[in-house]
């Protein structure tokens, strides 16, 4: 590997691992007026995830904190419980704390990777396997992860779902930002998904 294409590489992971913490941000609570104004700058070219984000950046612009929060809480938290479960277990099984949740635990104990103390979600929540797959791909939770790990990674605890709940979230009756950022989301996971089927093993 010539030294541009180590730079390229190193570059296309930072931008992998970027929109994984963003994605994760997003779905960890509602956004403040300063996410949204990020947001709002986004821009795309014309490809379907280009497009996706630029679809986000417009709605962001004209969503105020207030309305999103009442739009996160309807989705996710609601009266007893959001419109959407977006944990693993639930999409894998019907049930919430199931043998998915028990396989990501232990492979993030095999990992190092521990749940934040001011967390109390199950880890299985998509809004912590965006942060845990950014982690790895960085290298936050010791060294980087190889490509090989990561894919192993995505594959058992990602691939399985995260695309079906994202189109969920485009399509939730109470989501408007929230649709946005599903479109990004789905069409992450697409991208992802075909990258790694074309790794080597």
């Amino acid at each position: 590997m010539s030294v541009a294409e180590d730079i390229t590489t190193v570059s296309e992971d930072r931008l992998r691992a970027d929109l994984y913490n963003f994605l994760g941000l997003m779905l960890s609570g509602p956004p403040d007026q300063l996410l949204l104004d990020q947001c709002a700058q986004l821009s795309g070219d014309d490809s379907e995830m280009g497009k996706a984000v630029s679809g986000l950046a417009r709605v962001a612009k004209a969503s105020k904190p207030r309305s999103v929060e009442s739009e996160f809480n309807a989705l996710f938290i609601g009266l007893g419980r959001g419109e959407l479960l977006p944990y693993a277990s639930y999409y894998l099984t019907g049930f919430l704390n199931e043998k998915p949740l028990a396989i990501l635990r232990a492979d993030m104990a095999a990992r190092t990777m521990t749940r934040a103390p001011n967390v109390f979600e199950p880890e299985d929540n998509i809004a912590s396997l965006m942060e845990m797959m950014a982690g790895m791909i960085v290298g936050r939770f010791s060294q980087a992860a190889s490509v090989e790990a990561q894919k192993t990674f995505f594959n058992k605890h990602i691939s399985p779902w995260a695309e079906h709940f994202f189109s969920d979230l485009e399509a939730a009756k109470n989501s408007i930002l929230y649709a946005s950022l599903g479109a990004v989301g789905r069409e992450f996971m697409n991208i992802e998904r075909e990258a790694f089927r074309m790794t080597v093993s």
